[in-house]
């Protein structure tokens, strides 16, 4: 299962989003976690030190990598250099588990340690440096998350949890199509439920399901707010807690004390991400990430790469669960 948290700077998307990480990971759920946001705070929200956090590795830094080994022996792709973000994977090419070692998780992902011998593999993009200012776009950073997600095939009871930038900035990439389940985080005022109504208009025409959850919701009035404002796609709400207060300070307590009512909107958000593996459809996710891909290859790509990027599309590719086992029987030694 692949979750994004999505919603305006400040609305509380990277502590809702570890929280449910931490929920997932409590429950033994196997799970990857991905900083994708500019600010890179999930890692201390789960537990890192400043210091662990920084010396955390860049997936963008080890693109050429990443490129490398999903390519694999797809005769589509006549080199990394014309690999781009979107590249989608045909046959022979290397597809990811969530339940695996490869040289991308051993490059890009290290193991945090939770409560009660719980844990979870954390990946991250990497932060906005000095040396990026004034050249370089932050996106060219989440196109490694982007790779990773397309070579992707992941079952029921997996879990990939992706941190997104703020607001609207999923739209810059094909990225907000690949995922089961994208939930908004809101705070009940009009500039928390307008990045909803945006991110739902922009959503509408690619069948992305969308619930909001709302966040600091502070008693009746705010709850009656947002049921005005988002309707059926509020799914679940969370107040104030003192155990989030704590976890903020550093000194997160053991997550068997965070409070009952927050913990119960944690199993909601798990119940309706896992139900959204039923209406998963792998023919319309892969030709979106074809769609994408020819679109980026028309506007920059084949520029960039001198290369036509339209020849890289497998007709015949579907991903999914039998496409993994396929590449995997082709790719073993013999």
């Amino acid at each position: 299962m692949k979750i994004a948290f999505v919603g305006k700077g400040g609305s509380g998307k990277t502590t809702l989003s570890s929280l449910f990480i931490r929920h997932l990971a409590d429950v033994r759920v196997p799970v990857v976690a991905v900083d994708a946001d500019i600010n890179q705070h999930l890692g201390p929200a789960l537990g890192l030190d400043e210091e662990e956090a920084a010396a955390f590795p860049a997936m963008g830094a080890h693109l050429p990598e990443i490129k490398e080994y999903l390519r694999g022996t797809n005769p589509r792709i006549a080199s990394v250099e014309t690999m781009i973000k979107t590249t989608p994977p045909g046959s022979g090419s290397r597809l990811l588990r969530v339940v695996e070692e490869n040289p991308v998780y051993a490059a890009c992902a290290r193991t945090v340690p939770l409560d009660d011998g719980a844990q979870v593999r954390l990946m991250a993009t990497g932060p906005f440096n000095e040396s990026d200012l004034g050249v370089a776009c932050y996106h060219s950073k989440v196109g490694a998350v982007e790779l990773c997600l397309n070579h992707l095939t992941d079952g029921r009871d997996e879990y990939v949890v992706v941190d997104m930038t703020a607001g609207s900035d999923s739209f810059a990439s094909g990225m907000f199509t690949r995922f089961d389940m994208t939930f908004l985080v809101a705070e009940p005022t009009r500039k928390g439920v307008a990045v909803y109504r945006q991110y739902k208009e922009y959503a509408r025409d690619f069948g992305v399901a969308l619930r909001v959850i709302g966040n600091k919701v502070q008693g009746p009035d705010d709850l009656a707010f947002l049921r005005d404002e988002t309707g059926d796609d509020l799914l679940a709400t969370v107040g104030h807690s003192d155990w989030v207060r704590a976890m903020e300070k550093g000194r997160p307590p053991s997550f068997e004390l965070l409070e009952e009512t927050n913990r119960r909107a944690l199993r909601t958000m798990h119940e309706t991400a896992d139900a959204s593996y039923d209406a998963r459809d792998w023919d319309r996710y892969t030709r979106q990430m074809v769609h994408f891909h020819l679109k980026n290859a028309e506007s920059w790509g084949n520029a960039k790469t001198g290369a036509d990027l339209a020849s890289q599309v497998d007709p015949v590719f579907v991903l999914g669960e039998s496409a993994a086992m396929t590449a995997a029987g082709a790719l073993a030694p013999s």
